[in-house]
């Protein structure tokens, strides 16, 4: 019989500094986020240092009275009874601590300077950002996109990395030298640049290639140009939005990030006309910027789409930042000005039936034109479909085409490509009174009977 061995716990510290421009709200729930990027890579958050300062220390980012109460926390451990109120239980009374997390993102001397001041490996937040991406990075497109992204954090970083290093990172020269005078820090960070170019050059020709091959779905399935894009604040509930809307099998998890790459399907059930969704990499405070420019072939769905789903987590007390943040963020790619519905979901997350209908009726009033659900109510998600679906028939025409009896084979091409309202049989063949887009009526009528007109609802009515 096989023993099951069990995973090691994995513990962490958090340090952060509050400077005087952020406000105490604004300081936890930064905190809080920090805490649930440290859970999706695996770690517990055992204590959260926090320090109050007019700037950040340029040796070691905390003060030394600070430093020296993490060193004393870290070389002790910690008893079960002084852990953080809320934080996980643990199995011994002292444990080993694998990592403080910083909550800003910090120079590798600052790095090198905690690290030897409180014994403890340090990661800043966009380095953990980057992890997380890097291991849940599927298609080649993302693998691609996330080493840009880790290669263009490390660049900035090598000149610094080289004063710490001492002679080490001085001149070098002889045989394998790639010129007189030239470093090793000179020649890594031309390495570095080299490989951010050909990573550069292979997603534009991934680019190039889904682009062509979306043209090609797109006309051999008649759809139009446009779509809709799920897009807001990480575990907001998007993936779960998504599957409740398109009937598909898609990854949920209760994590930052759990998806990077871009999921489409149809709407379901289909409508016409027929309407794909795709859900997009989640987006989080303070975004490091070489990430929002890495991912934004990811982001470019949203730029594509004809609507937005901007959804926002309804329980979520801290709801107006991560509104403002995923703002931002449209705005810095250019979808700001792409037709938008804010979507409040996890209604059901907010206390009882009454409190409920009362938060729902206060973000109506707030954010007119919202809609306020939960994606695990079906009467609710069919409610979202409605509006959807009623969205991109807002420019639909209603005709009348006339399919002859020597051309039957096509009824399929009309019910596929539009709504049908009536249908009747006459001598000449079957008439069809249908709503639809101007372009694929156009093209039915020429396909039909090239001689023939469609007669548009005014001539049929009257």
């Amino acid at each position: 019989m096989q023993t099951e061995v069990k995973e090691k716990p994995r513990y962490a510290l958090v340090a952060s500094v509050q400077l005087p421009d952020v406000s105490d709200v604004e300081f936890e729930a930064s905190l809080a986020e920090l805490s649930e990027l440290a859970k999706t890579l695996g770690f517990q958050v055992v204590q959260t240092f926090v320090q109050k300062r007019s700037s950040f220390d340029r040796t070691a980012y905390l003060g030394v009275g600070k430093l020296e109460e993490i060193s004393m926390f870290v070389n002790r451990g910690v008893r079960s009874d002084e852990r953080d109120a809320g934080s996980p239980a643990l199995d011994a009374d002292t444990v080993e601590f694998d990592v403080l997390l910083v909550d800003h993102e910090i120079s590798p001397s600052q790095a090198r300077n905690l690290e030897l001041a409180v014994g403890c490996p340090v990661m800043d937040r966009t380095m953990v950002i980057l992890e997380i991406f890097h291991r849940n990075a599927r298609s080649r497109a993302a693998r691609a996109q996330v080493e840009i992204a880790r290669l263009g954090y490390m660049a900035p970083r090598l000149r610094e990395a080289a004063k710490l290093a001492g002679p080490q990172g001085r001149q070098r020269s002889g045989m394998g030298g790639r010129g007189a005078g030239e470093s090793h820090t000179e020649l890594d960070r031309r390495k570095v640049r080299d490989r951010i170019a050909e990573l550069q050059r292979e997603i534009i020709a991934m680019e190039l290639e889904r682009k062509t091959q979306r043209a090609r779905r797109l006309e051999r399935q008649g759809l139009g140009l446009g779509g809709v894009s799920l897009v807001g604040y990480t575990n907001a509930g998007k993936s779960t939005l998504m599957r409740a809307l398109t009937g598909s099998e898609v990854l949920v998890a209760n994590k930052l990030f759990a998806t990077l790459d871009t999921t489409v399907r149809a709407l379901y059930p289909e409508s016409v006309p027929r309407v794909l969704v795709s859900d997009t990499v989640g987006f989080i405070k303070n975004l490091p910027h070489g990430l929002v420019a890495s991912f934004k072939s990811t982001l470019e769905e949203a730029l594509d789409a004809a609507l937005l789903l901007h959804v926002i987590d309804a329980s979520d007390p801290g709801f107006q930042r991560q509104l403002e943040v995923t703002d931002e963020v449209l705005q810095d790619i250019g979808a700001d000005e792409v037709p938008r519905i804010r979507v409040f979901n996890k209604i059901d997350h907010v206390g009882d039936e009454a409190e409920q209908a009362a938060w729902t009726a206060e973000l109506q009033q707030r954010y007119p034109g919202c809609v306020v659900m939960s994606a695990r109510r079906p009467q609710e998600v069919a409610s979202l479909h409605a509006i959807i679906v009623s969205f991109f028939q807002q420019d639909l025409v209603e005709e009348e085409l006339l399919l002859p009896w020597s051309a039957q084979q096509l009824r399929g091409d009309i019910f596929g490509h539009c709504q049908v309202l009536e249908e009747r049989a006459e001598e000449e063949g079957s008439w069809f009174r249908v709503r639809g887009e101007p372009e694929k009526l156009r093209s039915l009528r020429e396909q039909l009977n090239p001689g023939a007109q469609g007669r548009v609802k005014e001539d049929w009515e009257v």
